[in-house]
């Protein structure tokens, strides 16, 4: 009896050195399948589900049109939850298949494959839910992983790389730019005063934002010279501020692109997710896991 309990215990929480294995059996080769596009039936797996993915948006937004949907609505609600079911089991194959069910469910992927089935449930409790269905559209971010092309996933790791990298600066000059708003729309509430539309420093300083960002909708205008001097001043300092965050980014993108390495693929470690491992790595470069054999077909 004790012998067992102790048993089941170890099912169901395994020991520590058997968290670095990789998988093995039926599930190492249904997380090929899922989660890895570098074998054929791994692409063919995710063109069909990019497939169902666009045709299922196709149908949410022939059903928003009022002919089509008084016309077709049944056929519409038929294929949406054949979608849905589709949908599901995909996203239940992707539980089974991976070690930390948790760990994918709370990831990016997991949470948005989580929504891309969640609306269309509760949209029998709660009709109104039904728009976050086109949330599935995230999804599309797979083609990356389908069209295998090193251009395309080094371009995509790169982009992210820079972002990551920039953050900061950007930051920096955000709070800048939020200083200098905020001091013009004072200045332009005092100088023209609500009769001009002016009507309190929040009205200002969202005059200063469209006008530093080039929008101008023309909804407020200065209509003093000194205001209008001031509006001019801000249009010039938008051409700048258009710029900045415009060369971090490059500069960053120019760094990443020196550091990026030729051999990333769509290869993805089951402890921890993470994409783009080399070809060659026996262990992951995040957590340290020890990796399936890798074949690319």
């Amino acid at each position: 009896m004790t012998q067992d309990r102790n048993r089941k215990k170890r099912n169901a929480f395994p020991d520590a050195n058997d968290l670095g294995k990789p998988l093995e059996g039926w599930r190492h080769t249904l997380y090929t399948v899922i989660f890895e596009a570098d074998t054929k039936i791994g692409k063919l797996f995710d063109l069909i589900l990019i497939i169902a993915i666009l045709l299922s948006l196709a149908v949410i937004m022939a059903d928003s049109v009022e002919d089509l949907s008084s016309r077709y609505g049944h056929v519409f609600r038929i294929l949406e939850w054949t979608f849905t079911g589709l949908f599901t089991l995909e996203y239940l194959l992707r539980l089974i298949c991976v070690k930390h069910r948790w760990r994918y469910a709370l990831s990016f992927y997991g949470i948005v494959d989580l929504l891309a089935v969640a609306p269309t449930y509760a949209a029998l409790l709660f009709p109104n839910m039904a728009f976050l269905i086109g949330v599935r559209a995230l999804r599309l971010l797979r083609v990356f992983r389908v069209f295998k092309l090193a251009a395309f996933v080094d371009e995509y790791v790169m982009l992210g790389r820079a972002l990551r990298a920039s953050a900061r600066k950007i930051l920096v000059f955000l709070s800048v730019v939020l200083s200098i708003v905020l001091v013009m729309g004072t200045i332009m509430y005092v100088v023209e005063g609500p009769t001009r539309g002016f009507i309190s420093i929040p009205a200002g300083v969202y005059w200063a934002i469209t006008t530093l960002s080039t929008v101008g909708f023309g909804d407020i205008t200065p209509q003093t010279g000194l205001g209008r001097f001031l509006a001019s001043v801000m249009m010039l300092l938008g051409w700048g501020v258009l710029a900045v965050p415009t060369g971090i980014v490059t500069l960053e993108l120019g760094l990443a692109q020196k550091a990026m390495r030729k051999d990333v693929t769509t290869r993805t470690c089951h402890e921890c997710l993470k994409e783009g491992l080399d070809a060659d790595a026996n262990f992951c470069k995040k957590c340290g896991a020890k990796l399936s054999e890798y074949q690319n077909d």
